[in-house]
């Protein structure tokens, strides 16, 4: 039988999500965004205003409209804007460059595009910027003849009547990282985004006393969800323009957030090179990591500084928020968790068959926060969803408690002389070296053993350098014949637009050394 999350106490309806937060307090902060504090009354007076003037541009129910933004409250409203005119945001990330802007513009169809100045050149340089039917909206400055978002936000409502949109509507449209092929548009409706909104709130145990900070990009549904959650449950968001220490610190002794979301190179950079101490942690009743495996020697490490255990989350755009470690629940440390309320878990093996605890399976969810499916691409979704599941390509196991444990890719597992070797696994085994900063782990092709473990590294600023050996040894003393062949060191870890380690790019450089076009490794 599946692993079956507990049933959701309610569901967010998004263009109503500020319900809770303005009945119970109507003038009391609903965000912190740099200097700037939003009260509950003024986020909902100007997502409305700005929902009204959108539609006013001609805009209609239905249309897809674009952000290229960095994280500020403006992004936020802008969200809550669509969500009341039933339009469908289109998130893209703000590292992408104009073919990739061009992309994303193209196969979802976006009829507009709001974009922070900064960015200006980038869009003058997209193509389909330039051919949007409703043009490009500008924040904090001109892009050449633009709207401006500021004056759509501030001017008094036209008279537009607000639509009240359909549950099975398309709410919004994400760009998967690439990892694995060309990003496809994840699409989320009202309906699975609402009850995902509700499903992490609860998962959460979030209330009114909450204060939430999603430590990562809002154009991301990890730290979009989050947001969300919070907004829905009345607790107020902090939004951070930039995820470094410095500016993290800062947010942590001001605002002192009670629950904290963040990816694990972010949160290992706060504690290791910022200089936080048990102090700065101090108001958190709640620690949450996500996006990437966190490596249990550095678990270990946080713990001992701020006394505080990292609840683990499992997710992917399709369905996130699946898996967590829930508050009040025991802490397996190196699990991500159980199953997440309103989702169902299955592990199946190859021929379809579930799989009992304590052996590795595939893992397929299904439940109301699951996609509706890709974005004008019918085969993928007809690949990927079968009878209402999801088929994650992702390797499990679940304990006798419930409990499971991320083994890896299926298509990045790695079989050396038979045996299957997760890269997640030998990743972790490499970190626990003390000179050892990342590190990314593939399987490169053998005629004898099938795949061998190449590893890629970068080292901790100031170190000396250890030798191959001696990170090979640190492996294998934790995880035996797993441990890999073959070190390599990096200047610098190639990285996805979300942070994780690209082993895309790894492999592609792997391939390289083994054809001849880089100096084979020592």
């Amino acid at each position: 039988m599946p692993y079956v999350g507990t049933p959701l106490d309610a569901y967010a309806d998004l263009p109503n999500i500020l319900e809770r937060g303005l009945s119970a307090n109507p003038d009391a902060i609903a965000l912190f965004s740099g200097e700037i504090r939003w009260t509950w009354r003024q986020f909902e007076d100007a997502s409305t205003r700005l929902a009204h003037n959108l539609l006013g541009l001609g805009l209609t129910p239905g249309d897809r409209i674009a952000s290229l933004m960095p994280n500020d409250a403006a992004l936020l409203i802008h969200y809550l804007a669509c969500f009341k005119a039933g339009l469908v945001a289109v998130p893209l990330n703000y590292r992408y460059t104009p073919p990739e802007i061009d992309y994303g513009l193209k196969v979802s169809g976006a009829v507009a595009l709001l974009a922070h100045a900064e960015r200006s050149e980038d869009v003058a340089a997209s193509k389909q910027a330039g051919e949007l039917p409703r043009g490009v909206i500008a924040f904090s400055g001109p892009i050449g003849d633009s709207l401006n978002f500021e004056t759509l936000l501030q001017d008094a409502s036209s008279p537009t009547e607000l639509p009240a949109p359909d549950r099975d509507a398309p709410a919004f449209i994400f760009f998967t990282s690439g990892s694995t092929g060309r990003p496809k548009g994840v699409t989320h409706s009202f309906s699975s985004f609402g009850t995902l909104a509700a499903s992490f709130a609860q998962a959460m145990a979030l209330t009114v006393k909450d204060v939430v900070l999603p430590g990562a990009s809002m154009s991301h549904v990890g730290a979009l969800s989050t947001a969300l959650a919070a907004l829905f449950a009345a607790a107020p968001v902090v939004v951070t323009r930039r995820h470094d220490g410095d500016e993290l610190l800062s947010l942590f002794r001001e605002t002192r957030p009670t629950v904290l979301v963040m990816l694990p190179a972010t949160l290992i950079a706060l504690f290791r090179e910022h200089g936080a101490t048990k102090a700065d942690f101090a108001s958190l009743r709640l620690c949450i990591s996500g996006g990437d495996k966190f490596p249990i020697s550095l678990e270990e490490e946080f713990t001992a500084l701020s006394g505080l255990s990292i609840n683990e989350i499992y997710g992917l755009t399709e369905a996130p928020g699946c898996l967590f470690s829930l508050p009040g629940e025991p802490v397996k440390t190196g699990s991500v968790g159980v199953v997440c309320p309103g989702y169902q878990v299955a592990l199946r093996d190859e021929n379809g068959k579930e799989v009992p605890a304590g052996v590795d399976g595939r893992v397929w969810i299904a439940g109301a926060p699951v996609t509706t499916g890709y974005w004008g691409n019918a085969a993928a979704t007809k690949d990927a969803l079968q009878d209402g599941w999801l088929d994650t390509g992702d390797i499990m196991q679940a304990d006798s408690d419930g409990y499971f444990w991320f083994r890896g890719r299926s298509k990045q597992i790695i079989i050396h002389d038979g045996s299957n070797i997760s890269p997640q696994e030998v990743e972790e085994a490499i970190m626990a070296h003390p000179a050892v900063e990342n590190a990314g782990v593939v399987g490169v092709n053998d005629t004898v053993h099938g795949e061998n473990v190449w590893a890629y590294v970068s080292w901790k600023d100031g170190v000396t350098a250890p030798s191959s050996q001696d990170v090979i040894r640190t492996a294998r003393a934790r995880i035996g014949y797993k441990a890999p062949e073959v070190i390599i060191a990096l200047d610098h870890m190639p990285l996805t637009p979300v942070g994780k380690v690209d082993r895309t790019a790894l492999k592609k450089m792997a391939a390289d050394r083994l054809s001849g076009t880089l100096l084979q490794p020592s």
